[in-house]
């Protein structure tokens, strides 16, 4: 989670660089990045074929080489810069310019702990795959791997891996069960037909995941050890940070509804849920569903919304009081953001994730219309509109809002007054 309590927080509009100067120094200047707190931007730059940095702010970062390749470039949440970078035909990661130790055959799928101090990613070397930890690998490799994970606390890191080698058209022995989830890389003893998406406990010492027995079999398993009930299909399960117990929505007798530690708790079924999320008090239990094949709503402990969208409900978010939610829905190609059921009046060609006030008052979001960008909240547009835009951030008391824009090419941070958008 973002800390922005020592954020500059005063009201001003600050010019903090223009990018239009970097087009002039740099063969071709690629997707601006900006930190939480809105004091840098950055892009990977090229200077020439195969030589490529990461300008912030104007100023390239200061390399002995060029790299021969940068992507993934992303700040963490404590406001470092990070990329995935090539030099020497070898891959790492480079924070704040300077690179990691180890190098690897590629590297790809960063990750950040909610405080940002904590980097993983995959990496592969010599054909065998793992995770590599703030430049620490794992000690056990593997032929494969996929669905890497890394808990919010930046203590843990896991992946599906494979632990028995298939050769072409070995169906039988793929049948047998090939795969199995490697906490810090240590491989569970059982293995299953598959595995996917995993959660971890809020102290770290327990992960869960989707498995599958056989071909039509499928539950959640914790540290290695599957619920006893089998279902038709499971969907990525979490952990209730107050109660320690695993939820999941699964598929049983035709129709979806959510579990907990393999019991039903859901009177209701639904043609499907996801993206199921716990209050932050821990009281409610919400999730995206269809109550019906197209039709899409937030449900509250099974009782779904009365207002259904025809094409997706997402990015759903609970307010820091737990008592209200907002989500981003779309109907026939238009976006809005939905709160608490009622959606609101104006649509958009995008919006993005909404966040709430710390009182839970107002709603924000980035929202796109006509090829321009704009802040709204509690569904009024700021009389602004943006060439570029990044989700805005409530100040700690919630009567300010940071909104980071590009007009005509230059980056702006700006502070304005919530009552100013409201009003």
């Amino acid at each position: 989670m973002t800390n922005s309590a020592n954020w500059d927080w005063g009201i001003n509009d600050k010019l903090v660089a223009d990018t239009n100067e970097w087009k002039d120094s740099y063969n071709w200047v690629e997707e601006f990045y900006t930190s939480p707190d809105g004091e840098k931007i950055a892009a990977v730059v090229n200077m020439d074929e195969a030589e490529f940095n990461v300008c912030v702010n104007g100023s390239a970062w200061e390399i002995d080489t060029p790299f021969e390749k940068a992507w993934a470039l992303k700040f963490s949440q404590d406001n470092r810069l990070t990329a995935i970078i090539s030099a020497d035909m070898a891959w790492t990661v480079a924070v704040d310019g300077q690179l990691w130790e180890n190098t690897f055959d590629y590297v790809w799928d960063k990750r950040f702990s909610d405080d940002g101090k904590t980097i993983a990613v995959a990496v592969q070397s010599d054909g065998k795959y793992g995770m590599s930890v703030n430049d620490v690998p794992w000690e056990d490799m593997y032929s494969f791997i996929t669905c890497m994970a890394l808990s919010p606390d930046g203590k843990m890191t896991s992946a599906v891996v494979q632990t028995v080698d298939l050769a072409q058209a070995e169906v039988f022995k793929f049948q047998e069960g090939c795969y199995t989830v490697a906490p810090n890389g240590k491989a569970w003893s059982r293995n299953f037909v598959n595995a996917w998406n995993m959660a971890f406990s809020p102290d770290g010492t327990k992960v869960a995941a989707e498995v599958r027995h056989n071909l039509y079999d499928y539950t959640i398993a914790v540290n290695g050890e599957p619920w006893d009930q089998i279902f038709g299909c499971v969907w990525c399960p979490i952990f209730h940070h107050k109660k320690g117990t695993v939820i999941a929505p699964v598929r049983t007798a035709g129709a979806w509804t959510m579990v907990e530690d393999g019991t039903v708790i859901w009177d209701r079924k639904f043609t499907q849920i996801w993206h199921q999320m716990v209050s932050p008090d821990g009281s409610k239990l919400a999730a995206v569903v269809a109550p019906s094949y197209g039709n899409w709503t937030i449900a509250v402990d099974g009782k779904p919304w009365d207002t259904t969208f025809g094409e997706m409900v997402s990015d759903a978010v609970f307010s820091p009081d737990s008592n209200r939610i907002a989500a981003v829905a779309t109907e026939n190609e238009k976006y809005t953001v939905v709160v608490d059921g009622n959606a609101w009046d104006q649509t958009f060609d995008m919006a993005w994730k909404p966040v709430f006030s710390p009182d839970s008052q107002y709603v924000a979001s980035k929202v796109e219309k006509d090829g321009k960008y704009f802040i709204a909240v509690n569904g009024k547009l700021w009389g602004k509109a943006f060439d570029n835009a990044w989700e805005p951030a409530f100040s700690p008391d919630g009567s300010r809002l940071l909104c980071r824009t590009i007009e005509d090419g230059k980056y702006y941070r700006r502070v304005v007054p919530v009552s100013d958008i409201v009003s």
